[in-house]
C-alpha cells in the first residue's frame, strides 16, 4: 500500500473538517527523514545486544543477524540525538528482503505463511528475513524498554514477541511515562502468545512525535474471569502528566480482544493530540468468539474479553480515515459496538479528558453488534469530563451489523448524555443496514448543533429506541412518539433532512421514506470485498424496478450515502 501524507507544520493556519479541527501536527516518518549517517553495528549469534544499544551514537545502524532470536529486557537510554543522527535497530537482512517502504510487513516475513483465523497474507513465498527480539520472564514489560529522554530510535524489520505463560503489560513501554520523543515502528511483527495473555502492544503514554507505519500486530487478550487483565490493546495511552502526541498509525494490522486503539481511560492530567490514524486494518478473529468453528480461548477455556475496536476517552484533534474495521461482539461489559466516543474523567483523576475534534470519513465497518457508540456521561465515581463535541463523520459505510446475534443493541448510533454537552456533531453522507434501530438516545435535555444530512439510512424492529431514562428522556416511549417527534423533542438548532430513511417512515418530512431496499432503487452486490450496492440509475428488470432516490439528492447535489467510488479506492490494499 502505498500512500501520501500530509505534513504540516504546527503553526500552520488550522484546517477543519465540518465542525472539527484536523491536527495541527503530522508526524514526518518516511527513512529519508530519520537520517542515520554513522558507522554500522552488527550484532550476531550470541553477542549482547543491550551493549551494542549502549554503545550506539547517534547516527549509529545496529544490524541484528536475520533469524536470530535475541532474548531480554532492553532498555533504550536517552542520548543527544538529533532530527539528523538517528539510532536505527534492524534486522540484518538486506532492504530488498523486505517488503518496500510503505507497504506492510506480514508474518510470512518471519518463515510463518498463515496464521488460524487471520486473513490470507497473500505471499508468494515465506522466509524468515527477521531479527526477533523476544521477552522470557515471568510477569512484566518489555522487551523494548525506553528510558525518560528515549528519542531518536527507528525499528525496521523486527518481530518483537514474549515467551512464557505470564501475563506482559506491553511488549513496548516506557515504565516512567515518559518523556519519550522521536521513534518509528516500521515494518514490524509484535505478537502475543495464543492463550496467554499480553495487554498490549505498545503503551504510548508519555510519548511524543511517534510513528507505527507499515506494521503488524497480532494476539493481545485479556482472559475473562480467570485472567490477570480485564482490557487488552495494539496502541493505548490514558494520557498521563506529561504532553502525548502526535502519532501517526499508519497502514498497519491491528488485532486486539479488547480495543484495538485506545485513547484514554486512565488518570491523567493531560490530553493526547494530533492523532493520525489511515490505511489501518482493524481485525477480531472470529475463532475468538465463543460458539464458531475453530474456537480458542485461554488456557483456563475462559473466552476473552471483547469490547470495541476504536475507542476514544481522551483524545483531541483526531483523523481517523480510510480504515477497515471487522468483527466486533458483545457479551462482558460492552454490546459490540465497533466504535465507542465518550470523554471519561476516570476515577476522578481526569477533570480535563475530553474528547473534541474528532474526523471519522472513509471508513469501513462489517459484522459487527452495533456501530457507534456517542455518549458524554460521568465516570462510575461521580466524575465529569471538559468536553465531548465537535465530530465530523462522513462517508462511512456499515454492512452486516448482527445485533442480537453478537450479543450487540444493532444500532446505528447510540446517543447519550448527562455531562458534559454533546454538541456540534456532524453525521453526512453515510451508509448503514442495521437490524434494529437508526438511534437509541437518552437525554434529558437536547442535543445542540447536530448536523444529519444526506445518509441512507435503514431501520428494522424500531426506528428509535430509548435507552432509559424514564418520562425525562426526551426520547420516551419513541413508538408513541414517532420518528419524527423525536427528532423535533431531541434536537435543537440542528438539521435532519435529505435521508434516505429504509423502514416505516414517520421520520421528519425532507426525509424520503421506502419500505424496502427495492423501493429504494438499490440493487444489491454479492462480489466479496467489493461494493456491497449500486444505485439504480434506470429501470432494469427485478433488480432495479425503479430509479433511485437517493440519485443526486444529497444538499449538496451528490448522491446520498457514503461515496462508494472513493471508498473503494481508498481502501483497495487495506485488508
Amino acid at each position: 500500500m502505498v500512500t501520501l501524507f500530509l505534513a504540516c507544520h504546527p503553526t500552520t493556519q488550522a484546517q477543519f473538517d465540518g465542525p472539527a479541527e484536523l491536527p495541527r501536527v503530522y508526524v514526518r516518518s518516511a527513512v529519508s527523514d530519520t537520517p542515520a549517517p554513522g558507522k554500522h553495528i552488527v550484532v550476531h549469534v550470541g553477542e549482547k545486544l543491550q551493549l551494542a544499544i549502549d554503545s550506539a551514537s547517534c547516527g549509529d545502524t545496529i544490524e541484528l543477524q536475520a533469524g536470530v532470536v535475541f532474548v531480554g529486557r532492553f532498555h533504550f537510554p536517552q542520548k543527544a540525538c538529533d532530527d539528523s543522527h538517528w539510532i536505527i535497530v534492524r534486522t540484518g537482512a538486506p532492504d530488498s528482503a523486505l517488503p518496500p517502504e510503505s507497504t506492510r510487513l506480514k508474518p510470512c516475513f518471519a518463515g510463518v505463511p498463515s496464521l488460524p483465523g487471520r486473513p490470507d497474507f497473500h505471499c508468494s513465498m515465506s522466509q524468515n528475513v527477521l531479527a526477533r527480539i523476544e521477552l522470557q520472564d515471568k510477569e512484566g514489560v518489555g522487551p523494548l524498554v525506553f528510558q525518560p529522554g528515549a528519542n531518536h530510535y527507528r525499528f525496521i524489520g523486527l518481530e518483537v514477541a514474549r515467551g512464557g505463560d505470564q501475563m506482559v503489560s506491553a511488549l513496548a513501554i516506557s515504565p516512567q511515562g515518559g518523556p519519550v520523543d522521536h521513534v518509528v515502528f516500521d515494518r514490524v511483527w509484535m505478537h502475543g502468545e495464543a492463550q496467554v495473555e499480553t495487554t498490549r502492544a505498545i503503551n504510548l503514554t508519555g510519548m511524543t512525535h511517534i510513528a507505527v507505519v507499515d506494521s503488524f500486530f497480532t494476539e493481545f487478550h485479556c482472559v475473562a474471569v480467570t485472567g490477570s487483565c480485564t482490557d487488552s490493546q495494539v496502541l493505548a495511552t490514558g494520557g498521563g502528566n506529561s504532553p502525548t502526541g502526535p502519532f501517526k498509525i499508519v497502514n498497519n494490522f491491528l488485532e486486539a480482544a479488547g480495543e484495538n486503539i485506545i485513547f484514554g481511560g486512565a488518570p491523567a492530567t493531560m490530553t493526547p493530540a494530533d492523532i493520525e490514524i489511515r490505511g489501518n486494518y482493524l481485525f477480531k478473529p472470529m475463532i475468538w468468539k465463543p460458539g464458531e468453528p475453530g474456537f480458542v480461548a485461554g488456557a483456563s477455556g475462559r473466552p476473552f474479553i471483547v469490547k470495541n475496536l476504536f475507542e476514544l476517552k481522551n483524545a483531541q484533534r483526531v483523523l481517523f480515515e480510510g480504515n477497515v474495521l471487522e468483527n466486533c461482539w458483545g457479551g462482558f461489559s460492552q454490546n459490540g459496538y465497533a466504535i465507542l466516543i465518550s470523554p471519561k474523567n476516570q476515577e476522578n483523576h481526569c477533570p480535563l479528558c475530553r474528547v473534541t475534534d474528532v474526523t471519522i470519513r472513509y471508513n469501513r465497518i462489517s459484522n459487527v453488534g452495533s456501530v457507534f457508540e456517542i455518549v458524554n456521561v460521568r465516570s462510575d465515581a461521580g466524575g465529569e469530563a471538559t468536553a465531548g463535541e465537535r465530530y465530523s463523520i462522513h462517508d462511512v459505510l456499515v454492512e452486516n451489523v448482527r445485533g442480537k446475534q453478537y450479543a450487540g443493541a444493532g444500532l446505528f448510533a447510540q446517543l447519550m448524555v448527562a455531562a458534559p454537552p454533546l454538541q456540534n456533531v456532524q453525521i453526512e453522507h453515510v451508509t448503514a443496514f442495521v437490524p434494529h434501530a437508526v438511534f437509541g438516545i437518552t437525554n434529558r435535555g437536547r442535543f445542540a448543533n447536530f448536523t444529519i444530512e444526506n445518509n441512507i439510512l435503514s431501520t428494522g424492529e424500531d426506528d428509535v429506541e430509548s435507552e432509559g431514562g424514564g418520562p425525562t428522556n426526551c426520547a420516551y416511549q419513541p413508538q408513541q412518539q414517532g420518528p419524527g417527534n423525536v427528532i423535533k423533542n431531541c434536537f435543537v438548532n440542528s438539521s435532519f433532512t435529505h435521508n434516505l430513511m429504509i423502514g416505516d417512515g414517520g421520520w421528519p418530512s425532507g426525509n424520503p421514506s421506502v419500505k424496502d431496499m427495492r423501493a429504494a432503487g438499490i440493487r444489491q452486490l454479492t462480489e466479496p470485498g467489493g461494493k456491497p450496492y449500486e444505485l439504480c440509475k434506470e429501470k432494469s428488470g427485478d433488480e432495479c424496478n425503479k430509479v433511485s432516490p437517493a440519485l443526486g439528492a444529497g444538499t449538496d447535489g451528490k448522491d446520498l450515502g457514503a461515496d462508494l467510488e472513493k471508498l473503494e479506492r481508498m481502501l483497495a490494499n487495506v485488508k
